[in-house]
């Protein structure tokens, strides 16, 4: 039991590893995430503008204004005025958001084999999804939910 409470935390820290890459790492973050409650707290404060930034930076293919309107929950013009006033950070609920879509793309990342795959992915209709695209449903936590459930069903094979 205890090997297997092992490999879990080493799973859990790789996942937040790369949840933490695409938000720009310990350099945009401040500090190094070693824990999910470290992450709780991080998000608990608000993520840095300077993480999102670079979050947004990393994509291959999905538009700037489309992912910060469905996956962060923020217009383009607002998310300008925040780049205005770095030292404030997100709210509560922008850092949950931007932090989720960072974990949906490094889940997508690993089971499709690459970001450009998984971004799309996250702009195609899918089957399970009944015809919506994944990126579309990130605006509610039931819709999330069903992202991170079709994920996992596509994860171990089972794509309906």
């Amino acid at each position: 039991m205890v090997v297997a409470m092992e490999g879990f935390q080493d799973a859990t820290s790789g996942d937040l590893q790369k949840i933490a890459a695409l938000l720009g790492g310990a350099n945009a973050l401040s500090r190094r995430l070693t824990s999910a409650l470290d992450a709780h707290e991080l998000l608990l404060h608000g993520l840095p503008v300077s993480a999102v930034d670079h979050l947004i930076g990393t994509l291959v293919l999905i538009g700037k204004g489309d992912t910060l309107e469905k996956a962060v929950g923020m217009s383009l013009r607002t998310w300008q005025r925040r780049k205005d006033a770095p030292s404030k950070p997100l709210s509560q609920e922008q850092s949950g958001r931007a932090w989720k879509f960072a974990e949906i793309l490094a889940k997508a990342t690993d089971v499709l084999g690459s970001q450009a795959e998984a971004e799309r992915w996250l702009e195609l209709p899918a089957i399970g999804l009944d015809q919506r695209c994944p990126i579309d449903l990130l605006g509610t936590p039931a819709g999330v939910e069903l992202v991170e459930d079709y994920l996992q069903r596509l994860e171990y094979g089972v794509y309906a």
